[in-house]
């Protein structure tokens, strides 16, 4: 009887992840390809390390993880090796778009237009060169990809209808194996408890259910408590850490000193040099675009030019890149809010936070945007008001529950708390204001009246469940 061989990769959050022989062939030619080898220099949380020292894990830890979960995901329901390959595939690379400090990078571009994801197809794009597909075949004799398949793997990562719904949504759903590990992964660098959940339990309570005559991921009965253990994680996890103050009002910051710094590049020589570096060369593309955009009533026209044109530089950014650039601005002397900014990212100078929530938002942004007109000695980046949004579970997309008798059924027909959280927008406000005018008589006459728009009489009304037919009413005290 032949000895089965694993590959193992030690992890800080899975212990040891072990890959048959055979799954170690599927993934090493794509871990190994320059496209993922790049996430390694892609912080995962942005500038979470500024508030959580600990948060340096990258994109390409999180993407081994994520494989690591959809392989479990497969054992356990039982895929076929041919599935469970194209699964693992898809969850390895899944994040592959990524820009410089993640999420934040997207601020660049006017109105968010371009995301992470629209860079996601043209890294794709190069595993389908003939010599790659030779090569992984020669490698997997017994499993060779064909371009069939890879548009499946594509089409799972992108979000767009496949064969096989069940597969998706192992990559991509509110069961995925992104969210699994990152939960996990965040809580455990952050060095925070609350984004941690029974792991084991969960992938043991998951199942194939049949809704609408096709199979999908879901989950048993027994798996409810763990699943709202899990939901509660990612709640805290985006509040208190993806969606942490301190750590938006710094991100903002690098984007608006990468704006600025576009916008000079046209205009001034003071940063001459930066031209000829690589991220010069795309901000300075960004800017055109952003004017461009402006201008025009065919946005996505002039998107998928810049994707097509700009490609060539973006696949080559990482975080080294915006941290090369932050100290060479730093270590100017000249007066200039770009310099202004960066000595504040370089020396960990945070911005003051004063949280809005229960706040009239249209006032407190009409007063401060009065407030700079008024007063232009005090740029735009020194007080911002900003706000993030965000929502805990969705009934677009049901988790759904297999009960003992085989019956189907959403999980919000099991559970009081996660009907009351479904699609409930919850949003962190608050003002970021620079703390060399935090002393000026002027911002705190602005504080004062901001204060004057917080709303006394907040409430928040649960909604009616259909396992119990009262509807309550907490009030916030």
């Amino acid at each position: 009887m032949k000895k089965s061989h694993f590959h193992v990769m030690k992890d800080p959050v899975h212990g040891t992840m072990q890959f048959t022989e055979e799954e170690d062939r599927w993934i090493k030619p794509f871990i190994d390809s320059k496209g993922m080898q790049r996430l390694r220099h892609i912080k995962q949380l942005g500038f979470a390390d500024y508030i959580f020292p600990g948060a340096v894990h990258t994109r390409f830890n999180h993407s081994l993880g994520c494989c690591y979960v959809g392989s479990q995901i497969a054992h356990k329901i039982e895929l076929p090796a041919a599935s469970r390959q194209l699964v693992m595939i898809a969850c390895l690379l899944h994040d592959i778009g990524h820009g410089p400090f993640s999420h934040a990078f997207e601020g660049l571009f006017d109105g968010k237009l371009i995301h992470h994801e629209a860079w996601t197809p043209y890294f794709l794009s190069e595993y389908t060169e003939p010599t790659f597909f030779d090569a992984y075949n020669a490698m997997n004799p017994k499993a060779k990809l064909n371009e069939d398949q890879f548009s499946e793997i594509i089409k799972m990562i992108m979000h767009q209808p496949v064969q096989d719904q069940l597969l998706a949504d192992i990559v991509s759903s509110q069961l995925d194996a992104d969210r699994l590990d990152y939960l996990l992964r965040d809580s455990h660098f952050c060095g925070v408890r609350y984004g941690q959940f029974d792991f084991r339990w969960m992938i043991h309570c998951l199942a194939i259910v049949n809704h609408e005559g096709k199979p999908h991921l879901g989950i048993t009965e027994k798996g409810v408590g763990v699943f709202e253990s899990y939901l509660m994680a990612r709640r805290m996890i985006m509040r208190n850490i993806g969606h942490s103050t301190k750590k938006l009002a710094i991100e903002k910051l690098l984007v608006d000193l990468l704006g600025l710094l576009s916008t000079s590049l046209v205009n001034e020589s003071l940063f001459s040099e930066v031209k000829s570096t690589r991220l010069g060369r795309f901000l300075l593309a960004v800017h055109q675009f952003n004017v461009k955009v402006k201008k025009t009533n065919q946005p996505d026209r002039l998107k998928d030019d810049f994707l097509k044109n700009q490609f060539k530089e973006y696949r080559e950014l990482c975080d080294y890149d915006v941290y090369r650039l932050i100290r060479h601005l730093a270590d100017k002397e000249e007066k200039h809010p770009v310099i202004d900014i960066a000595k504040r990212i370089q020396c960990h100078d945070m911005p003051q936070i004063m949280r809005l929530e229960n706040y009239d938002s249209h006032s407190v942004i009409a007063l401060v945007d009065d407030f700079l007109n008024e007063n232009q000695d005090i740029l735009p980046w020194q007080i911002q008001w900003m706000a993030s949004p965000h929502k805990s579970y969705t009934e677009h997309e049901p988790v759904l529950v297999s009960d003992e008798e085989g019956k189907i059924r959403p999980i919000t027909d099991y559970s009081l708390m996660i009907h009351m959280l479904s699609d409930q927008s919850e949003k962190v406000e608050f003002l970021m204001i620079d703390k060399a005018i935090i002393n000026d008589n002027r911002i705190n006459a602005l504080v004062k009246k901001v204060r004057e728009f917080k709303l006394e009489n907040t409430s928040f009304v649960l909604k009616s469940n259909s396992l119990e037919t009262s509807q309550e009413v907490l009030t916030e005290v």
